[in-house]
């Protein structure tokens, strides 16, 4: 639930609720959420919560045709599928002649295409305010979303659904590997020459975010210190390098600097064939970026660095018991992207890996969850 924090009045406009006679009739709901692959997966919680208060209901699931992947297979989801605003404007038009398909839809984000899309789609629908008030008048709630800078992602996904009356039902975020899927990951290490059974540990690691936020990258002479480090206490250690293509020439220094011991797959796997062989990690060690937000579904060892100006508070996974969390020495302060993460040192970074690897339980659970009490 969101805490007991003021919020801003325009946040305090009331909207109507779904009752528990609605919640039962409805035979079909469509939920809308197109976006990055973190953003998908960090709106699991809002669909899960959905997909019970609408027990009678199946829930479809339409995000970005590159990134919805990321919720196939989920138990609760009867369908999956691709949609953006320019293909939302010439789809759905045959439900204006026979009848809305779903009786409730739930749009996230401010595209006024995809909100359109889903009023003719659906007979009541849940959106953020638009910014046209004649729009805002045709759905079931405008609702006032929290200043998203301000609050946890989760806390910001779950905001429009919780304003109709949707109580949350967890926050830790939904990933599911299939039994083929893991099959072949298994397959693909043991050609590579990757062992998942012999006297390891496993590690994977994400050293790159996103090429527009560069500064969230940990340097790559700390991670291969921090590999080194690992490898002098476990010697039979090897490491994963996840990434995408373009993260190909970060990676290359570490895989070089660890002959025998790193394997990188940069831009050589799918997304769901990445998930799929971090399903065989011991360990992961990662910057804040998508692959982490996937890996943190899994529920296993996980170590996490952040930048100040992007603290744990605003994007660590939730009630995840295996997290340990590395934040910057000036997280809380009023900061900008121009200071180095690279202050963050390896030795703090080693520890929280070797508290990870001897199973030891966390001690650094991140900062509070902004928005949320857990």
């Amino acid at each position: 639930m969101f805490s007991s924090a003021p919020l801003p009045s325009a946040v305090l406009r009331t909207v109507p609720s779904i009752n528990r006679e609605q919640a039962n009739a409805a035979r079909r709901v469509l939920v809308i959420n197109v976006t990055r692959i973190g953003d998908t997966l960090l709106a699991t919680p809002a669909l899960r919560a959905l997909a019970a208060f609408f027990p009678n209901a199946r829930i479809t699931c339409l995000g970005h045709p590159k990134r919805v992947e990321v919720v196939e297979h989920l138990p609760y989801l009867a369908k999956v599928g691709g949609i953006d605003k320019r293909r939302a404007l010439y789809r759905g038009w045959g439900d204006v002649l026979r009848g809305p398909e779903y009786d409730w839809a739930f749009v996230w984000g401010e595209d006024v295409a995809l909100v359109r899309y889903a009023l003719r789609k659906a007979r009541h629908v849940v959106a953020a305010r638009q910014r046209d008030a004649a729009l805002n008048a045709k759905l079931f709630a405008a609702v006032d979303l929290p200043h998203r800078p301000d609050v946890h992602a989760v806390a910001w996904a779950n905001a429009l659904i919780e304003a109709v009356g949707v109580p949350a039902q967890g926050y830790r975020l939904d990933y599911f590997v299939t039994q083929d899927e893991r099959a072949a990951a298994a397959e693909r290490l043991a050609h590579d020459g990757v062992t998942t059974a012999g006297n390891g540990p496993l590690i994977g690691m994400q050293v790159a975010s996103f090429p527009t936020k560069p500064y969230r990258d940990w340097p790559i002479a700390h991670f291969t210190e921090l590999a080194k480090r690992v490898l002098a206490q476990w010697p039979h250690a090897q490491f994963l390098l996840y990434g995408s293509a373009d993260d190909q020439a970060r990676i290359a220094p570490l895989v070089a600097a660890l002959p025998g011991h790193a394997t990188g797959y940069a831009g050589r796997l799918t997304l769901r064939e990445t998930v799929a062989v971090m399903s065989h990690t011991d360990l992961y060690i990662g910057v804040d970026t998508g692959p982490t937000h996937l890996f943190s579904a899994l529920q296993k060892p996980m170590v996490v660095l952040y930048h100040p100006a992007l603290p744990s508070g605003k994007f660590r996974p939730l009630q995840h018991a295996a997290l340990h969390v590395i934040d910057h020495p000036r997280a809380g302060e009023k900061v900008d992207e121009t200071v180095p993460i690279g202050e963050i040192d390896v030795e703090t970074v080693f520890a929280a890996v070797s508290d990870a690897l001897n199973g030891r339980p966390s001690t650094r659970p991140g900062l509070p969850a902004a928005g949320l009490e857990e």
